[in-house]
């Protein structure tokens, strides 16, 4: 048995009950992985809100989409092996709000030694979809790139990964977080009135490319004004504008490239960036699986500043 957290209906956090699960025995091309680590991301509460569909058939519904651990057991032709240290996300794996979970061996990838397994569990999601952005946009090497919501888990992986393709990356963030943005290469400015203007002002000539991690309608319309094709602008928020506005869409939902594989494909690159410092995996706090509603409801105010982890 292993502990596990449920949403027993569709609602908020309160719908969230740590509870005593069955862990099956790997069968063909699956492992068997106890949780050490487990992310929180916005996307869990939107499955168990019912954003994505209400249906009752569905509850209880287990969470979590990302994680890392141990290899506890393997099914045949399963491609890891006992004691392996993985990653675990994407492939069909879900409920990694959990202490074992038995998955696909497709939603595995090592785990570098070096890499902590706080880091780990918040790595693939915010990294894959990064990625996705910045192939989406075609940034590279001479490119300015404006970043909005830098300081999301998003924003700050998307504003490393350019960097490191040789990319200026200008940023939008509250300003209390400049000072930290600076430390990575980010030039960062301040969201609200004006951003065109300042914006203009840290780069006079049109930007190549801008990826929006918000959705706001300031991040589609100083997009739209200061990028001149709009094929190098993306978004994974503005869900009810891009259509309209002609930019690319990212992600879940309608009319969106979802990028599944570009995003699986990038994990062990992304793993082996994080286990060298060339990408950073801030977590802002950890709670235990017990107080995976507070969790929730702590990545709902928006303003974590890094990962939320779970520790079964």
């Amino acid at each position: 048995m292993a502990d596990a957290i449920v949403a027993t209906a569709f609602g908020g956090p309160e719908v969230l009950e740590l509870v005593e699960v069955g862990v099956p025995a790997p069968g063909p091309g699956e492992a068997t992985v106890a949780i050490r680590a487990a992310a929180v991301n916005p996307v869990d509460h939107k499955m168990f809100g019912g954003l994505f569909g209400s249906e009752v058939s569905r509850l209880p519904m287990r969470v979590g989409l990302e994680g890392a651990g141990v290899v506890t057991a393997v099914g045949d032709g399963a491609s890891v092996a006992v004691g392996d240290e993985v990653i675990v996300h994407g492939g069909g794996a879900a409920g990694l709000y959990a202490s074992e979970v038995t998955v696909p061996d497709a939603a595995l990838v090592a785990k570098p030694a070096a890499l902590g397994w706080e880091q780990a569990s918040g790595l693939l999601l915010a990294g894959g979809t990064a990625e996705h952005t910045l192939v989406a946009t075609g940034v590279a090497d001479g490119d300015v790139v404006l970043v909005h919501g830098v300081a999301g888990a998003v924003g700050l992986a998307a504003a490393q990964l350019a960097i490191l393709r040789g990319a200026r990356v200008i940023g939008t963030a509250a300003p209390a977080r400049h000072e930290a943005l600076r430390g990575y290469g980010i030039e960062p400015v301040a969201y609200g009135e004006g951003l065109a203007d300042r914006v203009r002002a840290a780069a006079p000539d049109d930007l190549s490319a801008a990826v929006d991690t918000i959705g706001t309608d300031e991040a589609v319309d100083v997009s739209l004004a200061l990028v001149a094709d709009r094929d190098r602008i993306a978004t994974i928020a503005a869900f009810g504008r891009a259509a309209d506005a002609g930019i690319t869409l990212l992600g879940a939902g309608p009319g969106a490239d979802p990028g599944t594989a570009l995003r699986a494909a990038a994990g062990p690159e992304l793993a082996r960036l994080a286990a060298d410092g060339s990408l950073q995996v801030l977590v802002a706090r950890t709670f235990p699986l017990a107080g995976a509603a507070d969790a929730v409801r702590f990545v709902q105010q928006g303003h974590a500043g890094g990962k939320v982890v779970l520790l079964p």
